[in-house]
This record gives structure tokens, sequence and C-alpha cells, in this order.
């Protein structure tokens, strides 16, 4: 049952009104939030009444999930002591808080599907094979990065030699015609939550696929797929951490502030490479970005 007036009575799944307005505050015409934004607004909507998260998440479940008996449980389901992959792999049911943490984490659930699956049997396998350990070693910690910070760039194969090479002015201003070509999808649940609130230091971790290499992806469901069939046929080696960071609102129309080009001369988000000697500067001061 919803209640009446989310930001002033407290709600079953939500803890109190503050919660509830966290969810109200997503802004889901930020192009990072494009391609989820028809299923999370209504959702955000439906936990801000009072909905638990993990109902919410159930309701929009995609045949890739609940054909296999994949489902989101509440998070006191998982028993004291057991680790989190682990479970989720034998029982199919991810636990679930009532945050935007793990909101934002079902989202993705929803349009990564396959990538989720797989990605959560590797940590299975892993902890498995050397238990939870005080480290996660190399595989399970790459995985995190991935699942936690990480998005897929398909871009034009100049830009991912600027990116590799941290050449920012290029990547850019140079070659900023060529992100009309190109395409960031966030997988990193952590990074959209980062991103409920903009700031410039934000910073993904990036699978960055020039376009000649992949076939043409017109959909999340069609980038789930091939993402997933990459790591299946370890086309793509997580071990390596294969990732590229990018501050994020760096990218064209991804932010008001970055139509002036000065955006790009700080130094401590726009880092040069570690060989290089540099004087590093703040030239902004943190704060959110519009």
């Amino acid at each position: 049952m919803e209640c009446m007036n989310p930001l002033r009575t407290a709600c079953p799944g939500l803890s109190s009104a503050s919660d509830a307005e966290a969810f109200l505050a997503i802004d889901w015409s930020r192009p990072w939030l494009s391609c989820l934004a028809s299923a999370g607004r209504s959702m955000a909507e439906r936990i801000a009444k009072g909905m638990p998260v993990y109902l919410a998440l159930n309701d929009r479940l995609p045949p890739a999930l609940s054909d296999h008996g994949w489902h989101f449980l509440p998070q006191e389901a998982l028993p004291a002591g057991q680790a989190y992959e682990a479970f989720i792999h034998s029982r199919r049911s991810i636990p679930t808080r009532d945050n935007l943490h793990d909101f934002f984490n079902g989202l993705i659930w929803l349009h990564w599907p396959l990538l989720k699956q797989r990605l959560n049997a590797l940590q299975a396998a892993e902890i498995a094979r050397q238990g939870v350990g005080a480290q996660r070693g190399r595989l399970r910690d790459s995985i995190t990065v991935l699942d936690e910070n990480g998005g897929l760039l398909l871009a034009p194969q100049a830009l991912c030699d600027a990116l590799r090479d941290k050449r920012w002015q290029e990547l850019f201003v140079g070659r900023r015609a060529l992100w009309q070509q190109a395409r960031l999808l966030p997988i990193g649940h952590a990074l959209l939550e980062k991103l409920v609130q903009p700031r410039k230091a934000i910073t993904a971790h990036v699978i960055c696929v020039p376009l000649e290499q992949a076939p043409r992806l017109t959909s999340l469901a069609e980038a789930d797929g091939w993402l997933d069939d990459q790591l299946r046929t370890q086309s793509c080696n997580l071990a390596s951490k294969p990732y590229l960071p990018i501050p994020i609102l760096g990218i064209p129309d991804w932010c008001l502030q970055n139509q002036n080009f000065s955006f790009y001369d700080d130094s401590l988000v726009f880092r040069a490479p570690r060989t290089a000697q540099t004087t590093q500067q703040r030239v902004l001061p943190e704060r959110e970005l519009a």
C-alpha cells in the first residue's frame, strides 16, 4: 500500500522522508540515464511513496531473469556470514536494501541481465576456488571495478587512442565532433549513484571498443548480449583490468560547463600520464555541476 505523502510520512521500505527525497531528486533527463529512464522513473516514484525497492524491481523483471528464476529479495534474506555473491549465484536471488545504491544495482540487473549474471558467476567461481579472503584477488577486484564504476564506450578509433594516452584536449576539444558517433553506456551502479549529484571529478572506468571492431549495437539488449559474449569467449579478459579512466562529465553535452573549454584545464581531474612531469592545479572549485 502506498502512502499519501511520501515526503512527510515514514513508509514501509524507505525509513525517512529524506530517503524518499533522494529518489525524487534523480534527474532522469540526464544523458547517462537516457537508456534507463523509461523503467527507472516510474520505479523511483513508487519507491518514494513507500514500495520496497526489491518489489519495485521484481515488477519489471525481463525474461532473461524471470524465465530462469531470478528475482530480488529484501536484504534480510541474506544469511549472516554468507558471501553476498555466492548467495546470489546459488539462489538466483539478489538481496536488496532500500537505498539508491541498491536501486541502481537493480536497475542495471534489469537492463544488463546477461552481463550481470556472467559477472556474478565469475565472482562465485572465484569465491568457491579461493574463499572470500581478506583480499578479493585480481579477477574479483577487476569485476568489482566494472560492476561498481564501469561502462562500455563505443567510439571511433581516434577517440579510443586519445583516451588511452590521456590526450584530453584532443579527446574532448580537438576531436569533439567525433563524439556524435560515440556512445558511453554506464554499467557501474555506484557510478550512477554518484552522478545523482554530478561533480567534475567523477571518473568512470570504461571498456573502450573502437566502432571499427564492434558490431552495430542499436539497443542496450544488444550491447548486453555482445559484452556477455566477449566475456564468455574471453575475447575481453577481465583479469587484465582492461579499463580506461575517463572523467565522465568531460563528455560533450553531458555537462553545460564543458562548453567552455577551460573546463578541461583542471589537471587534478584531467590528469597527465604518470610519466609526465606536470604541475597540478585545480582551476575550478569542486562543486555540483549542471
